[in-house]
């Protein structure tokens, strides 16, 4: 059985369009992709939350939809999932389903935008790097030490005035991003270290978790509220949360992982604030405040140290 008929057309077109490069820079080309995919998300799920949708919503939208999608393969790539495990496709899927949507998009109705598209991804980028180094054993960089160093003082000026604010419910949506970027990052490890094929990952994550949200949903929405949902609001919100999220994005970055490796993967994570804030705008309505531009900049220029962008003097 050839390769071509064990991957979905999504993953045929993505090697296609990178298959005449160097596996290095295959990873970058499908992490940045997959990065611009989720700064995408980050704003629709900002923008649903405040249109009225729950993140239950959110997450049935996204796995069941790719649920669907990912069920045919199954007839391709069924000896691929038998060799993950029932125990691992469990673990994976507690990572990478609902809990992971359930936090990053529930800390939308205690904070903006600006706070998410900052806080979850950068929590991704650091902690990938220390479990990376702790369990895998590959000692980060000077570079990128210093780069993880200036990424948490970026979410220090975004989140920390949150603390102190009387009455802000901030800090709570901040926890959940934390959260849910913490999931990821495990998800990340997990992945390169029982070698889980992309393609077979995401369908093991997507048909488990579209099995279980499909009845959460209509038990706790009911089939009335989806009826009764415009289908602008669908046209939209399934296609980019069930097809290009929970899809395209998961096998673009978990390829990227095994190409590249966990640690230089977690950059790309780091590359969602500026594209969900910029991307929000248009999408969700927010400006971000200058306090939040600040953290984003600083953000940016930890990610940028740390993928070796920006070149410290070596100090002497």
């Amino acid at each position: 059985m050839t390769l071509l008929m064990q991957q979905p057309p999504c993953s045929g077109f993505i090697r296609s369009a990178v298959g005449g490069v160097t596996p290095e820079w295959r990873g970058l080309a499908l992490g940045a992709s997959a990065a611009l995919i989720w700064g995408l998300y980050l704003a629709l799920a900002r923008q649903g939350v405040s249109a009225g949708l729950s993140p239950v919503d959110i997450a049935a939208f996204r796995y069941v939809t790719a649920g669907l999608v990912m069920l045919p393969w199954l007839w391709f790539g069924w000896r691929q999932v038998r060799a993950i495990g029932l125990w691992r496709s469990l673990v994976l899927t507690a990572l990478a389903g609902p809990p992971f949507i359930l936090f990053g998009v529930g800390g939308y109705l205690y904070a903006p935008l600006a706070h998410g598209a900052v806080i979850q991804p950068a929590v991704v980028t650091v902690l990938s790097m220390v479990l990376a180094a702790l369990v895998l054993g590959e000692r980060p960089t000077p570079a990128r030490i210093v780069g993880v160093t200036v990424i948490i003082a970026g979410i220090v000026v975004i989140a920390g005035p949150g603390l102190f604010a009387g009455g802000s419910l901030a800090p709570i949506g901040d926890a959940m991003f934390a959260a849910a970027g913490a999931l990821w990052a495990v998800f990340t490890l997990q992945s390169r270290r029982w070698q889980v094929p992309p393609v077979a990952g995401t369908a093991v994550v997507s048909i488990l978790a579209g099995a279980v949200m499909a009845p959460v949903a209509l038990l706790t929405q009911g089939l009335d509220h989806y009826v009764a949902l415009p289908a602008s609001t669908l046209a939209i919100q399934i296609p980019v949360q069930g097809v290009l999220t929970g899809v395209v994005s998961v096998i673009a970055y978990t390829s990227a992982v095994r190409l590249i490796g966990p640690a230089r993967a977690a950059i790309f994570p780091a590359l969602v604030p500026a594209s969900a804030i910029l991307v929000g705008i248009p999408v969700a309505g927010e400006w971000p405040t200058a306090l939040q531009i600040a953290g984003l900049v600083t953000v940016s220029a930890g990610l940028l140290i740390a993928i070796g962008v920006l070149r410290l003097r070596r100090l002497r």
